[in-house]
């Protein structure tokens, strides 16, 4: 069975940085699509930022310019750098992939998330 779990969460003050990373575990043969999302108290889920196999990269427009998205293929790892962090990037961030299992199944993939809080 494919997993996500994420890390790299945590308290940091305002203008701080924090890199998020997403794991996955398991047999996998592909992925075609990942991203991350985040769900702040009292809000719903939102997107923060995709990447698709071929580094295509899309990030919603409040995180342009602060937020990088990346992945490292071999360890099947994707990444969120996030930089001059405010109090209203606290949120629980989740990641997500696309991703065809070793026995040829096609699952779309979340993880369990990780707490980032900014204050000072």
């Amino acid at each position: 069975q494919v997993q996500l779990v994420e890390s790299g969460g945590g308290l940091v003050q305002p203008g701080g940085s924090l890199r998020l990373s997403c794991d996955a575990s398991g047999s996998v043969y592909s992925i075609n699509h990942m991203g991350w999302y985040r769900q702040a108290p009292g809000k719903q889920r939102e997107l923060v930022a995709t990447i698709n196999s071929g580094d295509y990269r899309n990030y919603v427009d409040s995180v342009k310019g602060r937020f990088t998205i990346s992945k490292e293929n071999a360890k099947n790892t994707l990444y969120l750098q996030m930089n001059s962090l405010k109090p209203d990037h606290t949120a629980v961030y989740y990641c997500t992939m696309s991703v065809v299992t070793a026995a040829g199944r096609y699952l779309q993939l979340w993880g369990p998330g990780t707490l980032v809080s900014v204050s000072s």
